[in-house]
């Protein structure tokens, strides 16, 4: 996955659709490393106006689903391939599985961390580990926009190693369990690009509207059961989906997809201004579903 492209194509998209001012939307590009000049092509070809955002709506934290009370994860340090990583952890009372979350372009949030504490309530130990650990981790760096721009910054090859390294310490902690991996946007793409390398321990993965990698190999993780969730207004990401399903059926993965229609990227994120509560539900009731049958 080009990760730059990628996130530059987000932050004008955010611009376009009134959720970004011009100024931090200029700003976020130039962090990232492109010119004023460059940065000021891209939102113009994406459109949108010069005014600032349209305020979100405010929502309620949803009710989280599960038999058991939803604490706060615990925040961990675990062995990386070059530096020791952070992240957020929480364990299941007893657990059906174990679970990698890998977050959005902002970094690990609240809302990553929230999903962590979700799943472990309803069975699924889960771990979100910091993928700026190597930066200091995302809550050193201040705002979510340098957290996005940091994002853009590094190799691919360095969130693989890293995403590996979670499931090395999901692995250590919940021994003897089967091992599954979701992630939401830039987190979903990265999903899939744990799949394309060859993650052999996987039994399940739920990547969430992620962008599918430039022709993918899943041969080496063939036995994960792929449940692929994209949002029915995101054509951007769903542009991407044939590529990843054709991928999956010739690697003989065990694959589902479910497009949610009339919601747009991002929609399970309940702190963001995309939130669908309904949709929202009923993509993590299918997640569930899928981990308890796959995970």
């Amino acid at each position: 996955m080009d990760v730059r492209g990628y996130l530059a194509e987000e932050i004008a998209l955010d611009h376009a659709d009134g959720l970004l001012g011009r100024r931090d939307a200029l700003r976020t590009l130039v962090l990232m490393g492109f010119s004023m000049g460059a940065a000021s092509a891209l939102l113009a070809a994406c459109g949108g106006a010069s005014s600032p955002p349209t305020a979100a709506p405010a929502t309620p934290t949803p009710t989280p689903h599960g038999p058991g009370s939803v604490a706060t994860p615990e925040r961990i340090t675990f062995p990386g391939t070059s530096v020791t990583l952070m992240g957020a952890w929480a364990k299941a009372a007893r657990p059906r599985g174990a679970v990698l979350v890998v977050h959005e372009n902002t970094g690990l949030s609240p809302f990553i961390a929230s999903i962590v504490a979700r799943l472990a309530a309803d069975g699924f130990s889960a771990l979100a580990p910091d993928l700026l650990s190597e930066e200091g981790g995302t809550a050193s760096l201040g705002v979510p926009a340098n957290a996005t721009a940091a994002l853009a910054k590094v190799p691919e090859t360095r969130f693989v190693a890293d995403m590996r390294s979670g499931i090395d310490e999901l692995a250590r902690r919940e021994p003897g369990v089967k091992l599954a991996a979701i992630g939401f946007c830039f987190g979903g793409g990265q999903v899939w690009s744990l799949l394309a390398a060859g993650e052999p321990r996987l039994a399940a993965a739920v990547p969430f509207y992620g962008p599918c990698p430039a022709s993918p190999d899943f041969s080496g993780s063939r036995q994960a059961a792929v449940l692929a969730i994209y949002a029915g207004l995101d054509t951007r990401v769903l542009a991407t989906r044939d590529t990843c399903v054709s991928a999956l059926t010739a690697a003989g993965n065990v694959h589902e997809v479910r497009v949610l229609p009339g919601v747009n990227h991002a929609f399970v994120n309940d702190t963001g201004p995309r939130y669908d509560a309904t949709a929202a539900a009923q993509a993590y009731s299918a997640t569930l579903d899928w981990l308890g049958r796959h995970a």
